[in-house]
């Protein structure tokens, strides 16, 4: 700790990542053991929390992360949003189809940017907020390959049809971006994706991934 920062908020901070890695909650003498300090000190970082909903404590006193974090998580989308439209009008502009950002949430792939291209005649039109299965599209299953671990060699996934008869789609996933699960893509209306739109899209997906980190 430096002079310049706050302790107390730092073991706040730490309790708060803390309950955000763990499914089934930690009690006040687990935490206290994890952060090093006494229970007391523990009781009272609780209790500071819990005022402001971000830690909620059940029947059985176990400490969990609160609603309240859901709150400050919405306005994640709009930072990622800002910080990818860069990379998103770049890769648009060169191959000429409509590309994406989409990040998870709950179970569904939601599209949370959208950039079309200024030069084609025509194009796939992509929303923003559109949502679809995760396990369906080349941006959900992007995803999930990088949940999973099994992305296929190339790095990126390609699809077709799976959400518009006639559209094919090519997607790569945000890597190494804590907190956040997404991917990068094109959409296209093609029988099959040619040859450098994928690793042209993995390029997008690595530009936003550092971005973002």
């Amino acid at each position: 700790m430096t002079a310049e920062t706050s302790q107390t908020l730092d073991r706040g901070l730490r309790v708060l990542k803390l309950l955000a890695d763990t499914d089934h909650g930690l009690t006040v003498t687990e935490l206290s053991t994890k952060l090093g300090v006494n229970r007391t000190v523990v009781y009272r970082l609780l209790a500071t929390l819990e005022q402001h909903a971000l830690v909620r404590r059940d029947l059985g006193g176990r400490a969990r992360v609160g609603l309240g974090v859901l709150r400050l998580g919405r306005q994640v989308h709009p930072l990622v949003r800002e910080a990818a439209l860069p990379a998103l009008r770049s890769l648009a502009e060169d191959i000429g189809a409509t590309a994406h950002l989409t990040l998870v949430d709950g179970t569904e792939a939601l599209a949370v940017a959208v950039v079309e291209p200024t030069w084609t005649d025509y194009h796939v039109a992509y929303r923003t907020g559109f949502r679809h299965p995760l396990d369906r599209g080349a941006a959900g299953r992007a995803i999930l390959g990088a949940r999973q671990g099994v992305l296929p060699e190339t790095g990126y996934t390609l699809t077709h049809g799976e959400l518009e008869a006639g559209a094919s789609g090519a997607a790569a996933p945000l890597l190494g971006v804590s907190g956040v699960e997404g991917s990068v893509g094109v959409v296209m209306l093609a029988d099959a994706v040619p040859e450098r739109v994928g690793p042209r899209v993995l390029d997008a997906a690595r530009e936003v991934s550092d971005a973002l980190r």
